[in-house]
């Protein structure tokens, strides 16, 4: 089933949930009365072109753009009071923005320090993630010395690392060209159902979305066009 969007919740909603999100700069409304649903797990696609408004609603899912109208809530709790750094949320952005004085495995345990994590578990746990995302042994390169492909994975690995919630990917994979694109989609795809990781990805690559995600939202001039599983919104390949 297409739908435009999901109905307001009634009660407690399991994962994220936006009902009539609206953000505003100035006149432009940038984000107008998005409302959907994301059940704990599932990976959501917002698909549409430059300034449509979808990267917006995943900074405003964020908490770094303010609501002009409408609610964000994780588990049911309303987020309007709750700032960015107590969300329990991780972004990723389109060029990692990995910290390029570090080795790979100290950008990946950046996160997991944060949590309380240190001495042995944290060594086995950054193994692991850089296991997870296809590059063990490369815990003392520096980033400097990796492809582009390979510096997102590191980033991948470091936000996965602290451990999110909900997980949003800015245009994860828009600076690296096609073929890499197609290869690294399935990667993350299979990485983030064997974590079983909520997250938003936002994209305007149809293919990009229909690897990657459970569902997809389609946006145009702020508004959300369409909503629901890949095949039903985007049609077959």
């Amino acid at each position: 089933m297409t739908s435009a969007e999901a109905p307001p919740s009634t009660g407690h909603v399991s994962g994220l949930g936006l009902d009539d999100v609206r953000v505003r700069f100035g006149e432009l409304a940038a984000v107008d009365g998005v409302s959907l649903r994301l059940p704990p797990g599932d990976v959501l696609a917002v698909l549409g072109p430059s300034g449509c408004g979808k990267s917006t609603l995943l900074r405003a899912v964020a908490g770094l753009e303010p609501l002009a109208g409408g609610r964000i809530t994780w588990e049911g709790a309303d987020l309007a009071r709750v700032p960015t750094y107590q969300r329990g949320f991780a972004m990723m952005f389109q060029d990692g923005q990995l910290f390029g004085h570090m080795s790979v495995a100290r950008n990946v345990a950046y996160g997991l320090k944060l949590k309380g994590v240190r001495g042995a578990e944290l060594s086995a746990e950054v193994d692991r993630l850089l296991t997870l995302v296809g590059l063990e042994g490369r815990g003392d390169d520096v980033p400097a010395t990796l492809s582009g492909g390979q510096q997102q994975r590191v980033a991948l690995a470091r936000a996965l690392g602290a451990r999110p919630r909900l997980l949003l990917l800015d245009e994860p994979l828009s600076a690296l060209d096609r073929d890499l694109r197609e290869r690294l989609a399935l990667d993350l795809r299979t990485v983030l159902h064997d974590t079983s990781t909520t997250a938003v990805m936002v994209t305007h690559d149809r293919d990009e979305a229909r690897v990657v995600a459970d569902v997809v939202a389609l946006m145009d001039h702020g508004k959300l066009t369409a909503f629901g599983a890949p095949e039903d919104v985007l049609g077959p390949r």
